[in-house]
């Protein structure tokens, strides 16, 4: 592809706006356009909406439709849910159209999990297309997927992964603060929990990756979550939360082969976190373990992921992509 990238944001919340502003600093993208629901933002100029004055001709629309008759993007960047199901449907307008798009959709990382016959008739519809469609960002998509698959790459053979990341929440932004159960009695927070409307999402899918990536075909896969309670009063830009209710989860999945290979990730995301870390442990030939000290600043890191991405989904094959499927960097 000759020239500038035209880019459309799809979602203008904290995460779409952070994408738009570091499209704008990157000199091989051209921002061509928004979408987003809000009936207030409809007709205005994504440079006012997301504080940059020198962005004067894209403009928010309220659909893919309504934008595609006044601009033809090449990629989008959808920002907006956690389901693969919903997203497939937002998505499926800008596939047919051969764009391709990256999203931050938790479940897209490994969409054939929780939405196996949507995956298979969009990966068709793609390849038919020629639309391309990628669900990346910090996690999932690198800290505990992507990258034990990389560090495999010196190993003559693995057996098991472990995977732990400790987040301090406080520094995060404000709906994730809400998703983690910030505030809220832990009886309620585990509520949410099974009723799906709480917790981290994609942890499922961060485990197949790998196992996808090692060939591995692994049993049932488990998932818990405990949430953290606050020791003390925590205030945060968004929250107060008093000593004794939730601040925060401790979530897991495990999942074993009949081989023996197992996968264990661990993940303590919460409010004044101490010690935050990301950490990717090996059983393998030669032993690994990598520590990244204070962990992956997770809403920076996701934007990132994001827009890097693009140039390298442009070049992969048609199709449902996953983040193994695509060049590292470059």
């Amino acid at each position: 592809m000759s020239g500038k990238i035209k880019v459309a944001q799809f979602g203008l919340g904290p995460i779409g706006q952070s994408s738009i502003r570091l499209l704008a600093e990157r000199k091989n993208f051209e921002i061509v356009g928004a979408v987003d629901i809000q009936p207030a933002l409809s007709g205005k100029l994504v440079g006012d909406v997301c504080g940059l004055p020198g962005l004067k001709s894209a403009k928010v629309y309220s659909t893919f439709e309504e934008m595609w008759k006044k601009v033809k993007p090449d990629v989008i960047v959808h920002t907006a849910g956690s389901r693969a199901k919903i997203s497939f449907e937002q998505c499926k307008p800008m596939l047919q159209k051969g764009l391709a798009v990256v999203s931050s959709c938790e479940e897209l990382l490994f969409p054939a999990h929780r939405a196996p016959k949507e995956t298979v008739a969009i990966d068709k519809l793609c390849r038919k297309s020629g639309g391309r469609i990628l669900g990346t960002g910090v996690n999932p998509g690198f800290v505990l997927d992507l990258l034990p698959v990389c560090l495999s790459g010196v190993c003559r053979s693995v057996k098991s992964v472990y995977g732990e990341r400790v987040v301090n929440a406080s520094t995060r932004r404000q709906p994730l603060q809400k998703k983690i159960g910030s505030g809220l009695e832990p009886a309620e927070f585990k509520r949410l929990w099974n009723e799906g409307k709480a917790g981290h999402a994609g942890f499922q899918e961060s485990l197949l990756l790998i196992a996808h990536s090692f060939g591995w075909k692994m049993g049932k896969v488990t998932e818990t979550l405990e949430p953290v309670i606050a020791d003390h009063d925590i205030k945060t830009q968004y929250f107060s939360v008093r000593e004794g209710l939730t601040c925060g989860l401790h979530q897991v999945v495990k999942a074993e082969s009949k081989e023996g290979n197992s996968i264990h990730l661990d993940l303590k995301m919460y409010l004044d976190a101490r010690d935050p870390h990301d950490l990717v442990r090996l059983e393998s030939d030669p032993p690994v373990e990598a520590v990244l000290n204070g962990g992956v600043a997770g809403d920076s890191a996701t934007v990132a992921a994001l827009i890097n991405a693009i140039p390298r989904l442009l070049k992969s094959p048609a199709g449902v992509r996953l983040m193994t499927d695509i060049p590292l960097a470059g």
